[in-house]
C-alpha cells in the first residue's frame, strides 16, 4: 500500500512574513537577513559569510557610537509606511476637491471628494446637501476606491459657500474645482 503524502511545511520569515525562500524578493531583504541567518542558514549560505565580515564591523561601530553619544540616544526618524512590494505609501493632502460631469448633454453630477480628511462624516454631508439643493445625493465608491459624495445637478459654485458655512474645520483654502482637467483653488 502506498504512503499517504505528508503536507508540506513552510517557514515563514518573522519579519516580512514571506516563505524564507522569497524575502530577498519582498521589501525589506536588509531587515530579513538577520532572522534568515538565524533560522535558516543552509536556505542563504552567502549570507553567513557576509554576516561574519560585517559581525565584526557592527561591533566596533556600536561601540564608537556609544562612546561618542555619550549615553544620549539618536532621536528617532518618522517610520515611513510601505505597501506591498516596498512602494512608500504618500500622506493624503487635506483638500476638498469639487469636480462638475457633464451627462446626456444637459445632465450634470457634481462631485466632492475629500471631506472625510475634515472629519466628516460622508453619509450625514451627502443628507445635507441633497437637502440644501433639493436634489439627490450619495455616497459612492470612485474609480481610486476611495468614497466620494455624487450630488445631481449642477451645484458647482454654490456648493463652496455651503460647506464652509457648515464645516467650518474645512478652510475655503483646502477648496479646489476641478476645471478642463486642471485644479484651480476655489478662493
Amino acid at each position: 500500500m502506498a504512503e499517504k503524502p505528508q503536507p508540506v511545511r513552510v517557514l515563514y520569515c518573522g519579519v516580512c512574513g514571506l516563505p524564507a525562500e522569497y524575502c530577498e524578493f519582498g521589501p525589506d531583504f536588509e531587515k530579513c537577513k538577520p532572522w534568515l541567518i538565524q533560522n535558516t542558514p543552509d536556505l542563504y549560505p552567502d549570507l553567513l559569510k557576509e554576516a561574519g565580515a560585517k559581525d565584526a564591523d557592527k561591533v566596533s561601530d556600536q561601540l564608537q557610537s556609544a562612546s561618542i553619544s555619550g549615553g544620549s540616544s539618536k532621536p528617532k526618524e518618522e517610520e515611513v509606511k510601505r505597501l506591498p512590494g516596498g512602494k512608500i505609501k504618500k500622506k493624503e493632502k487635506q483638500e476638498v476637491v469639487i469636480e462638475k460631469m457633464t451627462r446626456n448633454k444637459r445632465k450634470c453630477i457634481t462631485t466632492v471628494k475629500g471631506l472625510e480628511l475634515f472629519g466628516v462624516k460622508l453619509s450625514d454631508a451627502s443628507k445635507k446637501l441633497g437637502k440644501k439643493f433639493a436634489t439627490g445625493a450619495s455616497v459612492t465608491k470612485g474609480p481610486t476606491e476611495k468614497e466620494q459624495i455624487d450630488v445631481q445637478g449642477d451645484i458647482f459654485y454654490d456648493i463652496v459657500e455651503f460647506i464652509t458655512d457648515t464645516w467650518p474645520d474645512v478652510p475655503e483654502s483646502a477648496i479646489f474645482f476641478i476645471e478642463d482637467g486642471k485644479k484651480v483653488p476655489a478662493v
